[in-house]
């Protein structure tokens, strides 16, 4: 639902997992955000959320009174939990909309 979000408690970093039932194969990641500056992405195929490894780190464009929306295209690998980590923002607080995964 694109009118419910999560949002941040005003400090950095933040960060947030989404766990898949089973190890999957994923070759992107897309978000919608609000006034995130710098995300990283990391994933673990551990069986518990420990582990992780980066996969990728950007800084995104500051959209005013606007949603971001980025897509990660990913080389095919496999990940069990996705980290979000927010490491700064254009202001105190920053919102996440929607997360997809596109994969097996």
């Amino acid at each position: 639902n694109s009118e419910t979000f999560w949002t941040t408690t005003g400090m950095f970093p933040q960060e947030f997992i989404i766990g898949f039932p089973k190890c999957v194969k994923i070759s992107k990641v897309a978000i919608q955000c609000y006034l995130v500056r710098t995300l990283r992405i990391e994933k673990s195929v551990s069986k518990d959320p420990v582990g992780f490894e980066q996969c990728i780190e950007k800084d995104l464009q500051h959209t005013e009174g606007q949603l971001q929306m980025e897509e990660f295209p990913l080389p095919e690998f496999q990940a069990t939990y996705l980290r979000f980590i927010i490491k700064s923002a254009f202001d105190h607080f920053v919102s996440v909309h929607r997360v997809m995964a596109e994969g097996t």
